[in-house]
């Protein structure tokens, strides 16, 4: 093995390797497992949440495919409709040509040669994370066979009479021209406006005063709404108002939506415009009057005056006329929550318009066949009230239900090009007509040749064919041996922001279609957030990339790479401050072991985890300790007798019955958190058993038997064959979190260990054996380490040099201790550096020493002729007065109450802290000037 580890000479050479070889393809013989990947987008590239996510889903498979399941990680990406539209519509456009210059059919291919060229980054980069997915599976939400799963679950729903065409209000995005979800609108508080306009009463008695952030609005107003308890404006309740500049009158309603606290209590009503006011105009059938053109200018339904206008350049105009009118009573300043596109930055319209929808709301349709609420969503809601789906953390469950019991009619179309197309046929009357294809239209509807059809124009909602990923990816509508084996699937690991808009998806389709659930658990895993705990965002500009973190990336790079394409450009400056702040030296390259393994770490379930460079920096350590123990165990065993064959006699110590019984330990510790998910509690205990007991502790203790030369061969062989065997298992314990660098060591380390295979990740993962847990040896062994650590804290805190042979001196030993003392003398003697170990007698008046406790019994190391006791003095009066001026320091903090009451309760708390440990060094330094003096 190379002297020093370095991740870049191993990590694509074993993914090549295990690709090549078809390791990831299913083909154990136990249950199956079945993991869906979140289709990434095809646009994408790998985020933290996506490395964080994917290093979940790697876990559980490997560790799956270890145990001997027919383990399946299904592999896929999705069509990203709206984001793949618009990165081939800005090549064209650097072209200066637009998509309507090529016609539909011509812009359609050069999407899919753009993928074929560029599409491929994220999978690119989840091989590059250790992701072992079946790439032989790997489907795309466009291919054939997933299209054709999409167009039957439209032809089965439209059949069923829940799906159906109607005008209704959406997300509407005015550049790029198409609906948008709620996922795709990004709502952050901006400074407005808030203008406070008076409506005259048409009678002439007077007027009410309204408020709104967008008065462009106002021209689709059909209504003023008041609260119906509103002693104020009962009297005015059916009374009508002149709505100004544009000749009509409107009423004065009553509703409960009102709240008569909040401003003048009286309300514009704009049905077409605003997604409460809809509400409040279908209560009261009101018109719905849209102002607006796709554009978001004013359209003809608007006074002649401003038809044409950008809204904006509309509402500086009536604003400007109200004024004229005397009309306009203030305009505040006023912070407000903007929606915006995610795609195109722009302040998205909740507009009217035909679209396409999934009826989840309906008890029962005209015909007297059930609606979508019975169909669809109650049974989705039953599947995990009944717990035949769990959420882990349970608490999401919550969050499902709140979406699913308030839910409204899902909006499937989208006007743009890629995706889905819808598959119904209209004639020149404008009758549609429903069908998988145009063929199938005609033969349904009984259509001559001669009626001329055409497509309709609109495609899909993105999250329509994801609804569909769990069974469709299987070969549905096809009854394929797959769908068989891994339906349902076994976990689904996302974040708790797409639980409305994809894992309720799923349940509801999944139930419609397959008549079960599409997975059995979901756990939900928080944010990555960076080291401030700030959500990681481009307009923030402290977004890590992941492959930076694995290959590392010099400081002015990352400058650049943080400030290139930023929406808001005068951001640049602030970010590339920060930047240089927190990453002085750039970002070394750790490697992708040690980024996998701090995610593991980190993986509490639910909770958000804040990522800084200390920690991976951490795990780093940990892979070179690993590296380095994996060096001597082979050095000490390659080309020699490791007790493999069984006519050898093999003598084991205590140290290496210990050690067995601790990994049987660990095994059950690292299995049971796995199967629950808490793959922290798994790193923590492969941390802590590698680092503290096997490297720290064992190999340690391996070397006076390896070593001595009066050591029974039987006794070497033993301690040989200790050593590899448990660094084998070691091995398989840490590949689910570690895969490259324990797969590079397994292929040396197995064949010592009597272990074939052409590679770890096929091996069996570990499995306690009771029998091994030696309860007597780990009390032993316990012992000997308090002895060791009492030893070396006496000889660190008085400053004597790790070379000098101590004299002990043990007071109050049982028989039991003095037992342990002759069976592990040589041990204490190699580890401790001890001269003598002499129990005193009962009788006997101990000597003036320091002291450590080991159980009852106190190991005394005398210190007289030990030190310099002058020198001892003076260092121990110089540090004494070193603490006491950071007591000094830290308690004028706390004393000041600005700093107390201001900063943040986190801070104190260090503070208070701060000043515990000092006091805590300061008592214990006096003591030992105390001591020192009284020799």
């Amino acid at each position: 093995m190379d002297k020093t580890y370095s991740p870049h000479a191993i990590e694509q050479r074993w993914y090549q390797t295990w690709e090549d070889k078809g390791y990831f393809a299913p083909g154990g013989e136990g249950t199956p497992f079945c993991i869906m990947i979140p289709p990434p987008n095809v646009t994408g590239s790998l985020h933290m949440g996506h490395a964080f996510q994917d290093t979940i889903m790697d876990a559980l498979t490997r560790f799956h495919r270890m145990r001997g399941d027919n383990t399946l990680w299904q592999a896929g990406s999705d069509h990203a409709g709206i984001a793949t539209q618009m990165v081939v519509e800005r090549q064209l456009n650097a072209e200066g040509r637009t998509r309507h210059d090529l016609g539909r059919e011509a812009f359609i291919k050069r999407i899919w040669e753009w993928k074929a060229e560029s599409g491929n980054t994220i999978t690119r980069q989840l091989r590059r994370m250790g992701a072992s997915l079946d790439w032989s599976r790997e489907r795309f939400t466009m291919d054939a066979g997933l299209s054709e799963a999409v167009r039957e679950v439209f032809v089965r729903l439209y059949e069923d009479g829940l799906i159906y065409r109607g005008q209704r209000l959406v997300n509407w995005d005015p550049v790029l021209h198409t609906a948008v979800s709620d996922l795709e609108v990004i709502s952050e508080e901006e400074q407005g406006h808030m203008w406070h306009m008076r409506y005259p009463l048409a009678d002439g008695s007077g007027h009410v005063i309204v408020a709104t952030t967008r008065p462009e609005t106002m021209l689709g107003d059909t209504a003023v709404a008041v609260h119906p308890e509103d002693e104020r404006y009962r009297n005015l309740i059916g009374k009508t108002i002149a709505l100004p500049l544009t000749g009509r009158e409107i009423p004065v309603i009553a509703d409960d939506y009102v709240d008569p606290e909040f401003g003048s209590g009286c309300v514009k009503i704009t049905p077409a415009h605003d997604f409460n006011d809809y509400e409040v105009g279908r209560r009261h059938d009101l018109p719905l009057i849209n102002i607006f053109t796709v554009d978001a200018a004013i359209n003809a339904n608007g006074p002649e005056k401003y038809r044409g206008l950008d809204r904006y350049e509309a509402r500086d105009a009536i604003i400007h006329d109200l004024k004229e009118l005397g009309l306009l009573e203030k305009i505040d300043d006023h912070k407000l929550m903007v929606p915006r596109g995610d795609r195109s930055g722009v302040v998205i319209e909740p507009y009217l318009t035909d679209q396409w929808f999934v009826d989840l709301t309906r008890d029962e349709q005209a015909d007297g066949r059930p609606g979508g609420r019975a169909r669809i969503t109650l049974p989705a809601i039953e599947a995990v009230e009944s717990g035949r789906i769990r959420f882990v953390p349970d608490n999401w469950k919550n969050t499902y239900y709140e979406w699913m019991r308030n839910i409204q009619d899902w909006c499937i179309s989208r006007q743009i090009w890629w995706g889905h197309r819808i598959p119904c046929w209209y004639d020149e009357a404008g009758n549609g007509y429903v069908a998988r294809s145009e063929e199938e239209a005609r033969e349904k509807y009984k259509l001559d040749a001669d009626v001329a059809l055409e497509q309709d124009s609109d495609v899909l909602d993105t999250w329509f064919s994801s609804a569909l990923w769990p069974f469709s990816t299987l070969g549905w509508p096809g009854r394929t041996q797959a769908l068989q084996t891994w339906y349902p699937t076994s976990v689904l690991v996302t974040g708790f922001d797409i639980i409305f808009f994809w894992v309720a998806r799923m349940v509801m389709m999944g139930q419609y279609f397959m008549q079960d659930v599409p997975f059995r658990e979901v756990y939900i895993h928080g944010l990555v957030r960076d080291a401030h705990g700030q959500k990681m965002s481009k307009s923030k500009g402290n977004v890590l990339d992941p492959i930076d973190l694995i290959d590392g990336i010099e400081l002015d790079a990352l400058v650049e790479k943080r400030t290139r394409g930023l929406m808001q450009p005068q951001m640049a400056k602030k970010i590339e401050q920060q930047t240089r702040r927190d990453f002085p030296d750039g970002i070394p390259a750790f490697g992708t072991d040690a980024l996998r393994f701090t995610f593991a770490a980190l993986a509490s379930t639910g909770r958000d985890i804040n990522f800084d460079l200390g920690r991976i920096e951490g795990y780093r350590n940990f892979c070179n300790k690993l590296w380095n123990a994996a060096r001597y165990v082979l050095m000490n065993t390659e080309g020699q007798d490791c007790g493999q064959l069984e006519e050898k006699e093999v003598e084991l110590t205590v140290a290496d019955r210990w050690i067995l019984a601790r990994l049987q330990q660990a095994e059950q510790e690292v299995i049971e958190s796995i199967r629950t998910y808490r793959l922290d509690h798994a790193a923590q205990a492969i941390y802590e058993f590698t680092w503290n007991e096997y490297c720290d502790w064992y190999l340690e203790l391996s070397k006076p038997v390896l070593t001595h030369p009066d050591s029974p061969a039987a006794r070497q062989r033993g301690t040989r064959r200790t050593l590899v065997q448990v660094l084998e298992t070691l091995l398989r314990l840490a590949h689910p979190l570690m895969p490259f660098i324990t797969e590079e060591i397994w292929q040396r380390v197995a064949p010592l260990a009597g272990v074939a295979g052409e590679t770890v990740m096929r091996q069996p993962f570990p499995e306690p054996d009771d029998g091994l847990v030696d309860t007597a040896a780990i009390e032993d062994m316990d012992w000997v380490m308090q002895f060791i650590l009492g030893v070396r804290r006496i000889r660190s805190g008085y400053d004597l040099k790790p070379s000098q042979p101590l004299p002990v001196v043990l007071e109050n030993s049982s028989a039991a201790d003095r037992a342990r003392l002759e069976s592990n003398r040589h041990y204490l003697e190699f580890l401790a550096r001890t001269e003598s170990i002499t129990p005193l007698a009962p009788e006997a008046e101990p000597p003036e020493a320091a002291t450590a406790l080991v159980g009852e019994m106190k190991v005394l190391i005398p210190l007289a002729g030990l030190i310099d006791k002058a020198a001892e003095l003076e260092r121990l009066a110089k540090e004494i007065e070193k603490k006491e001026q950071d007591l000094e320091r830290v308690s004028k903090k706390l004393e000041n109450g600005n700093f107390v009451n201001k900063a943040p309760e986190a801070v104190v708390q260090k503070e208070r802290e701060k000043a515990e440990e000092a006091r805590t060094a300061l008592a214990n330094l006096m003591a030992q000037k105390e001591k020192i003096a009284a020799l």
